[in-house]
């Protein structure tokens, strides 16, 4: 079975950096990826999260690979919380793939952290990663979901996704735009944010067992576009 994005009204930006860390990596049999974050990552509301449907989806499209996703979410935290914890949840687990998902709570929180001190942590977070030369990064911005498009959130968010945006396009690595895909989901696509949240939610804020899946099967798409180009070069 191989995963068919087209089933889905709208999809993901294609990356514009190379996987080729990954993609050798699966070539020789054995693969491990590192999925750090805050409660996406880690999982709410007894919705599966997106590392472990990510680790089905993967072993469906790379059937005779060994391969591993380690689940290092931790809910509530921002980036400079995250960074603080890339030695033991990151470097240690030895990855080939880092996934961060990150910006959100920066946004939603009551009192985040500057946005000067969220740019800097983001920044020096993929520096560290680029540093290892063995580890492919790709960064996963916010999600598109009323509890960040309220009068006083909302430029923030659209700011937090264009400074990732920044920071990737300036250190090559990927992004993930999950807050264009999800808006595309609601406004062209027409699908209600009643299907896109968790409807377990009160706050508005997190993905639906909808979104979740089928983010992750755009997520696993974009990886494998990446991995064929690569393939084939």
């Amino acid at each position: 079975m191989v995963l068919d994005p087209s089933q889905i009204p709208v999809n993901v930006t294609p990356f514009d950096e190379p996987l080729d860390n990954f993609a050798g990596r699966l070539k020789e049999g054995q693969v491990k990826v590192v999925a750090i974050g805050s409660s996406t990552t880690a999982g709410e509301g007894g919705i599966t999260p997106y590392p472990q449907r990510l680790l089905a989806d993967l072993r469906i499209q790379y059937p005779k690979v060994t391969i591993d996703v380690v689940n290092r979410g931790v809910g509530g935290e921002d980036a400079p919380m995250e960074l603080m914890r890339f030695q033991h949840d990151v470097f240690d687990q030895n990855p080939d793939l880092v996934i961060w998902q990150v910006g959100t709570n920066a946004v939603w929180q009551q009192n985040p952290p500057s946005f000067k001190d969220t740019t800097k942590a983001i920044s020096d977070g993929v520096d560290q990663l680029l540093a290892k030369e063995r580890i492919d990064v790709i960064l996963m911005d916010l999600q598109y979901v009323p509890a960040l498009l309220t009068p006083a959130k909302e430029k923030r968010a659209i700011d937090m996704v264009a400074m990732i945006s920044e920071i990737a396009h300036a250190k090559g690595v990927n992004v993930f735009r999950r807050f264009e895909l999800m808006q595309g989901w609601h406004d062209i696509a027409k699908i209600s944010f009643d299907r896109m949240v968790d409807p377990g939610d009160d706050k508005r804020l997190h993905a639906s067992d909808w979104t979740t899946d089928k983010m992750t099967w755009q997520l696993t798409a974009a990886i494998d576009a990446e991995v064929k180009k690569a393939q084939s070069s």
